[in-house]
């Protein structure tokens, strides 16, 4: 996320009630996760687990739970609970309406149909020549293209699903991010798409997606993919073009998919896959187990 206005660490440490290490007047541009950072931006980190790889990241004001050694060029910010003051930072410069205001800023372009049952947030655009069907939803900042069609019962722009458990209790890091779609894109029937945690989820030009898909956060889907139903993305991956998905695919967070890949139906990926065609509950290389299967046959 980038604030409208630039801050300043001060200002920042000052609303969250947090010890600033750094200049005053040290520049803060927005908010990110940790994959998505950009210098100028806050990520926050609570384990010293992830401390090295928080403050070594391109992100330039960190946002910890413990006083440790400044980066060169960076700034901290020491919280108590980075994960609460994330949280309340992000909520302070995102206008949440969740659907309890009336949307009135949406901008909708010539020629498209939008039936009456259908829910928008604000600060919705939707493109040119664009056909959404029956009973959608449609959360707040989500951006559609030109010559995108949604079918019945989709949502998109949906919560992330990112918990946190404190004291037998599930605490949900609050999505202020948002869901693009690109032109010409097709979105079949009780889709769901959810919106980035603090960036943007992509659906890349010209991909078409089938009925009962769920799409995680911050997850960018590139050109021409295509996915069949029943298929599960999981939060922050990177689908290069033209990657095929057949159905009850299910792909763990944070992966990388290489251009023109196709996984076949049932097939689960737990790791990055280089170009090629996959197979298996732990997705191998299709040859390579058709071949195993020969051979296990022959046993007998």
């Amino acid at each position: 996320m980038t604030f409208e206005q630039p801050q300043t660490l001060k200002s920042i440490a000052d609303l969250i009630g947090a010890k600033a290490v750094g200049n005053d007047d040290f520049a803060v541009l927005g908010t990110n996760e940790i994959h998505m950072v950009r210098p100028g931006d806050i990520v926050f980190v609570n384990h010293p687990k992830y401390y090295d790889k928080a403050l070594n990241s391109a992100a330039t004001i960190i946002l910890i739970d413990k006083e440790v050694d400044c980066p060169e060029g960076k700034a901290l910010l020491v919280s108590d609970d980075p994960f609460r003051d994330f949280n309340k930072i992000n909520t302070h410069f995102t206008n949440i309406c969740n659907f309890k205001e009336k949307a009135e800023d949406t901008v909708i372009g010539e020629n498209t149909f939008i039936h009456p049952s259908v829910c928008i947030g604000k600060e919705v655009k939707i493109g040119k020549n664009c056909h959404i069907f029956p009973n959608v939803v449609i959360g707040d900042r989500t951006i559609i293209g030109n010559n995108v069609i949604i079918q019945s019962n989709t949502v998109i722009g949906g919560d992330a699903f990112y918990y946190r458990k404190v004291e037998g209790k599930f605490d949900r890091l609050i999505s202020v991010g948002d869901v693009e779609i690109q032109d010409d894109v097709e979105i079949g029937n009780a889709c769901t798409i959810d919106r980035g945690v603090t960036a943007s989820t992509v659906i890349g030009e010209g991909s078409i997606l089938d009925n009962q898909i769920q799409i995680g956060h911050d997850t960018v889907i590139g050109k021409k993919c295509l996915i069949a139903s029943q298929s599960g993305i999981a939060g922050c991956c990177i689908l290069e073009d033209e990657v095929t998905i057949w159905g009850q695919v299910g792909i763990a967070s944070g992966l990388k998919i290489k251009k023109g890949t196709v996984l076949l139906a049932q097939c689960g990926v737990n790791r990055d896959l280089e170009k090629g065609t996959y197979f298996g509950p732990i997705a191998e290389d299709f040859r390579t187990y058709l071949k195993k299967e020969v051979r296990l046959r022959n046993l007998k």
